[in-house]
């Protein structure tokens, strides 16, 4: 007698996807070259991805992005926090949340 397996799916991870994490690590890497991070670390969850970056590797992180996509229809699916753990920013696109990042790489140049 053959006994079928029982029918189990593996729980959905939830991760990035190939332009979201270019994005991503190209803003990681102008943070890198400026002094500003130094290491990073993701977490793929049931229900969200995490991009963390650390300016030094025992600390907390100094920003951590997160992709949640049950929070699609709602707020946005993305988010900034900050080091302590505030929301920096929300929303539906990627580039608009990593935007205060882009501002925190802008120097004023002087003639």
């Amino acid at each position: 007698m053959v006994v079928p397996f029982p029918n189990v799916r593996a729980a959905q991870q939830v991760g990035f996807e190939r332009l979201e994490l270019l994005k991503i690590l190209d803003i990681y890497g102008r943070m890198v070259a400026a002094g500003f991070w130094r290491d990073y670390a993701m977490d793929f969850g049931k229900d969200a991805a995490v991009f963390a970056a650390f300016k030094r590797t025992a600390e907390r992180p100094s920003a951590r992005i997160e992709k949640r996509p049950a929070l699609r229809g709602k707020q946005g699916m993305w988010a900034l926090f900050g080091e302590a753990g505030q929301v920096l920013k929300r929303g539906h696109d990627l580039a608009g949340v990593l935007s205060p990042l882009e501002r925190r790489l802008m120097k004023v140049v002087e003639d």
